[in-house]
């Protein structure tokens, strides 16, 4: 996984992340992921809340967004990295956690459908996706926002393989795996929105103070 991000994981990419300046590196990721077009994106309060009484190495994801398509639907997005243990209870766990925060707004928001996505720095599913969709529908659900719906995304089985004519998520995968820095640069100059995550990560990593 790229070194720039690896300490601490979710707490780094949450700290750069989780800011209006920073809304359109979230879009750019998730319409690349999800493969939508997005009109409108914002932050919920949760994990900004919820860091001020948690230690920084806790890991409760990298961003929690709320976002209307450009086909209306509102959802809402969980971004989390996972380590090698308890896979399937960590991916539960965050999609409840997600899903269950919208009961705590007071904007008169409606319940809508909870997406997460969750990057893997391991080989955990035997199929050869790199990319994993997983469904879950009740059968006696009342509206389609009870079927949960889960993204994987398996680093170490993505290769990129054509720098020069990569997806928008081929790019990020690419930058977020971090095998060399070329391939980085590579990305870096298809996607100005990775270039300017990868500016606030050196701003973030200067200004870090050692303990």
């Amino acid at each position: 996984m790229n070194k720039k991000f690896i300490a601490k994981r979710n707490y780094v990419l949450r700290k750069v992340l989780n800011s209006e300046n920073n809304l359109d590196i979230l879009q750019n990721f998730i319409e690349a992921v999800l493969n939508i077009k997005i009109e409108k994106i914002i932050l919920n309060p949760y994990l900004k809340e919820k860091a001020r009484y948690l230690p920084s190495e806790e890991n409760f994801g990298i961003a929690d967004a709320r976002i209307i398509s450009n086909t209306k639907e509102e959802l809402n997005i969980g971004i989390q990295i996972i380590d090698g243990i308890y896979i399937q209870t960590k991916l539960l766990m965050y999609y409840c956690q997600i899903h269950t925060n919208q009961i705590k707004y007071e904007d008169n928001r409606k319940i809508a459908k909870t997406k997460t996505i969750n990057i893997l720095d391991f080989n955990y599913y035997s199929s050869f996706c790199y990319h994993k969709k997983i469904y879950i529908t009740n059968p006696t659900k009342i509206s389609s926002e009870e079927d949960i719906e889960l993204h994987i995304l398996e680093l170490e089985k993505f290769q990129p393989m054509f720098l020069e004519k990569m997806t928008p998520e081929e790019q990020w995968l690419t930058y977020i795996k971090g095998s060399s820095y070329e391939e980085c640069e590579k990305v870096k100059k298809q996607n100005f929105k990775i270039k300017k995550l990868d500016r606030l990560l050196d701003l973030y990593w200067k200004n870090e103070k050692i303990i």
